[in-house]
């Protein structure tokens, strides 16, 4: 297994835990890399226990897709939801109380409806590709949205430019949103690529987070590291400002005890020939992480990943397991921090 750079605790260093590390809330800056639903809870935890003013929530936009004329943002979308309290708390997507008037006429008229769009949810997606055709920024756009929905925390698109996730399965090549919704994940995977990221630069809001003298460090939430973080990572702006990062970059568990938390991630390594478990989460991120989240049930791991291990009850049910599970994100990055700088000091 590859050892990630920038930790300075060996794989044989016990892992870290509550003692080990702060209680005290959050110090100094936090960019947290988001995808849809697992993502958002994580981000909705970590803004109720750091500062708006420093927390940047990074969202994929590989998702992103023109449906019925209007340019839909899935993930931006569930993240701007959750964080200002207007999203369906039960499926955890789209908005409470949504009605769909507009999903029955437009069956009527024979139109495409296997992407279901509310009558309250249209209204950002008309704002959004109105203000895109009059050639804003989705930055911009997203950036206002937020500021109108009463969120504090910066909401940052992964970049302005069109990036577009493709999948290859045993029944041909899906856009994203066909084969996550209209074909409900069932076709078997065989690759999956990102259309238009080669020639992408992360948003200039993103880079500037990064950049921050204050950062303490980057989350990297339970997404699917494949269909949510992976896009993001496939534009090449994004990877070098993450490698050469020196605020402790760790990542979030999508997996436990061999199943996803949320979504098809463990579906999706199985057909990529790898075994669902946090061993492999930590193999495919690399170099990029300096510490992981592993979830309690999965504790029997935590000498086998190579680098700093905190770990904790990962589930996220409730808005209270939420706020335990960011708490315990900015721990494993005060105490690396922490780790780093004794270290520093022994050699002086």
């Amino acid at each position: 297994m590859q050892t990630p750079s920038g930790g300075e605790q060996p794989p044989s260093s016990p892992p870290l835990t509550a003692s080990h590390v702060h209680s005290e809330e959050a110090r100094g800056s936090y960019v947290a890399l988001c995808g849809g639903v697992g993502g958002a809870k994580l981000a909705l935890g970590l803004a109720r226990i750091i500062p708006a003013e420093r927390l940047t929530i990074v969202v994929n936009t590989g998702d992103d897709f023109e449906h019925v004329g209007l340019h839909v943002s899935p993930d931006i979308d569930t993240v701007l939801y959750t964080l200002s309290g207007l999203a369906n708390a039960e499926q955890g997507w789209g908005l409470a109380d949504e009605t769909w008037s507009f999903m029955e006429a437009l069956a009527r008229l024979g139109g495409p409806t296997w992407f279901r769009l509310g009558d309250k949810d249209l209204a950002t997606h008309v704002t959004r590709t109105e203000r895109l055709r009059s050639g804003e920024r989705l930055s911009a756009i997203v950036a206002d949205l937020a500021r109108k929905l009463g969120i504090g925390a910066s909401i940052v698109p992964m970049s302005d430019d069109r990036v577009r996730t493709l999948v290859d399965t045993d029944i041909g090549r899906l856009s994203f949103q066909s084969y996550f919704v209209e074909h409900r994940c069932a076709p078997r995977l065989r690759a999956i690529s990102f259309e238009g990221a080669a020639a992408a630069q992360p948003a200039r809001a993103a880079l500037e987070a990064l950049a921050r003298p204050d950062l303490a460090g980057i989350i990297v939430c339970p997404s699917n590291p494949w269909l949510s973080i992976d896009p993001m990572l496939a534009i090449p702006g994004w990877r070098a400002a993450l490698e050469t990062c020196r605020a402790p970059r760790i990542a979030v568990t999508p997996i436990v005890a061999g199943q996803a938390i949320k979504g098809p991630t463990a579906k999706i390594m199985a057909e990529l020939g790898l075994a669902p478990n946090a061993r492999n989460i930590v193999a495919h991120y690399g170099r990029l992480l300096d510490g992981f989240l592993l979830d309690a049930a999965d504790a029997c791991l935590t000498g086998d990943l190579g680098l700093p291990v905190l770990t904790a009850d990962t589930i996220m049910r409730t808005l209270a397991d939420r706020i335990r599970v960011a708490r315990a994100s900015v721990e494993l990055c005060l105490g690396i921090a922490d780790a780093r700088a004794a270290a520093e000091e022994n050699r002086a």
